[in-house]
């Protein structure tokens, strides 16, 4: 089983799968992010998102078949994800290899994400890399919530003002797991 977090950049995808890893201990987490970043060490991203990249979308399902098919645990996705043709491919792969697919998408208003962006810290020591990374996730604010009229039917909106703790029991609550505490 794959749990994918969907939703706008500081929509709360990581905070919730951070709430979920010790209420489902036996769930990897997998953070395709991860995936960009070692191609971005490799090859030039001429429009600046790994996700344009073809090989970034393959070996994204790739690896996430392959973590359930070789460990046979559920997986925790936390990705932004909103282009649906990427969409499409990378669910089309997972649904293909037989996985159950659970998708998440967390609706947070536009407010709230600036807020919550501009409130976060990933280059302390470079305040101009700091703006950069910012102004990257406000940009794509819009397409994210835009991304809502798009994603799959079978996709389930969650509050993402609610705490982390009351979201991860309605994400437990809907793929069956039983809680770890």
């Amino acid at each position: 089983m794959i749990v994918w977090v969907n939703g706008a950049f500081g929509s709360g995808k990581s905070t919730l799968v951070d709430e979920l890893r010790p209420r489902w201990p036996e769930a990897l987490v997998y953070d395709p992010e991860m995936v960009g970043f070692v191609l971005r060490e490799i090859v030039e991203v001429p429009t600046g998102d790994f996700q344009d990249l073809r090989l970034w979308r393959r070996q994204v399902a790739d690896l996430a078949v392959g973590l359930v098919e070789e460990y046979r645990r559920p997986v925790l996705v936390p990705m932004t994800l909103v282009n649906p043709g990427y969409a499409g491919e990378i669910f089309g792969v997972l649904k293909d290899a037989g996985i159950d697919l659970h998708h998440f998408f967390l609706n947070v208003s536009r407010e709230v994400l600036e807020k919550r962006i501009d409130g976060r810290t990933f280059f302390p020591d470079d305040p101009e890399r700091e703006e950069r990374v910012r102004r990257w996730g406000k940009d794509r604010i819009e397409a994210c919530m835009a991304a809502t009229a798009t994603v799959p039917g079978d996709t389930v909106f969650l509050d993402g003002a609610l705490p982390p703790e009351q979201l991860a029991d309605l994400v437990l609550a809907r793929v069956g797991a039983c809680p770890g505490r």
